[in-house]
C-alpha cells in the first residue's frame, strides 16, 4: 500500500468516524435497545434490503417501506459507519416505535449494530434511534461474508 493511498484512507476513516461520534454526541442522552421500548405497543412495522460493503469503514445502500396506520410508505436508506469487515446483503424486519407522525420517520438514525454472515447463515439485532426519538428494532439475515460490529449514521428518505 502506497503512503498516499494510506494517508486516503485514514482520511476517510477519520471523517467517517468524527461523523459518527458527531451523531453519538446528539443522542447520547436517548436509550437505544430493549429497555428504550419496554412495554410500549410499535406504532407500525418495517421492511428493509439493503447492501453494506465494510472494510474498516462501511458503506450502504438500500430500499424499504413503512406499515404505518394501514398504509405503506416506500423509503431509501444509505449510509456510512465504522467497524466491520466484508461484503453482504440484509434482508430485515421489524417494529417502529414512537412515530406519531409520518413526518418523524425520515431523517438520520444511529445505529447500533452487532452480527455476522458466512454464506446463507446469519445473525443480529439492529437499533437504531432519529432525532426525532424514533426507534426502529430489526432482526437481520444477512447473506454474504460480513463480520459487523459498531455504530453507523443511517439516512432515511420518503419516495415521491
Amino acid at each position: 500500500m502506497t503512503k498516499q493511498m494510506w494517508k486516503l484512507m485514514m482520511a476517510r476513516l477519520m471523517l467517517v468516524s468524527a461523523c459518527v461520534l458527531s451523531l453519538a454526541g446528539c443522542t447520547e442522552r436517548l436509550a437505544l435497545g430493549p429497555e428504550a421500548v419496554k412495554g410500549q405497543t410499535p406504532d407500525g412495522t418495517i421492511e428493509m434490503h439493503e447492501v453494506q460493503a465494510a472494510y474498516l469503514a462501511s458503506g450502504s445502500g438500500g430500499a424499504g417501506v413503512l406499515s404505518f396506520r394501514g398504509v405503506e410508505y416506500p423509503f431509501d436508506v444509505g449510509g456510512a459507519g465504522v467497524g466491520g469487515i466484508g461484503l453482504s446483503t440484509i434482508e430485515a424486519t421489524g417494529e417502529v416505535y414512537n412515530l406519531r407522525d409520518l413526518g418523524q420517520f425520515p431523517g438520520t438514525y444511529g445505529q447500533a449494530r452487532y452480527g455476522f454472515a458466512i454464506g446463507t447463515a446469519s445473525g443480529g439485532d439492529l437499533w437504531l434511534q432519529n432525532e426525532a426519538g424514533v426507534i426502529l428494532h430489526m432482526k437481520a439475515k444477512r447473506t454474504g461474508l460480513m463480520l459487523s460490529l459498531g455504530g453507523d449514521a443511517v439516512v432515511i428518505k420518503m419516495r415521491q
